[in-house]
């Protein structure tokens, strides 16, 4: 049971990787329309590495417990795009985020053996 369960806190901690990968490099795609070709390679290298870590993850967990994690994608994703584009969080988003973070933690901590 416990092996289980640091088996599967290995693969949720390398999905939590492979999420800010994955969102840095969508950040760079949409730098590199100002800032030019470099940062757009930029973000695909951060893209394939967060591809890569994912499938990795695989390896220590359940798909029905890994998956959901990339949910997390979107919760990183405003607040990427309030940093550093300066875009505005409604209350909406806010609400958005909290119930993606209850889900998440609710798929994380539910699995049983």
């Amino acid at each position: 049971m416990m092996e289980s369960f640091q088996k599967n806190k290995k693969g949720i901690l390398l999905m939590l990787v492979s999420s800010v990968c994955v969102c840095v490099g969508q950040l760079l795609w949409k730098l590199s329309v100002e800032y030019g070709v470099y940062v757009m390679l930029a973000g695909f290298c951060f893209y394939g590495v967060g591809a890569l870590v994912m499938i990795v993850s695989y390896k220590f967990g359940k798909l029905s417990v890994l998956q959901p994690m990339l949910s997390l994608n979107y919760v990183l994703s405003i607040i990427l795009a309030a940093a550093v584009l300066k875009e505005k969080i409604t209350v909406i988003k806010c609400i958005g985020v909290l119930v993606i973070i209850a889900g998440v933690i609710m798929i994380a901590g539910g699995d049983e053996e």
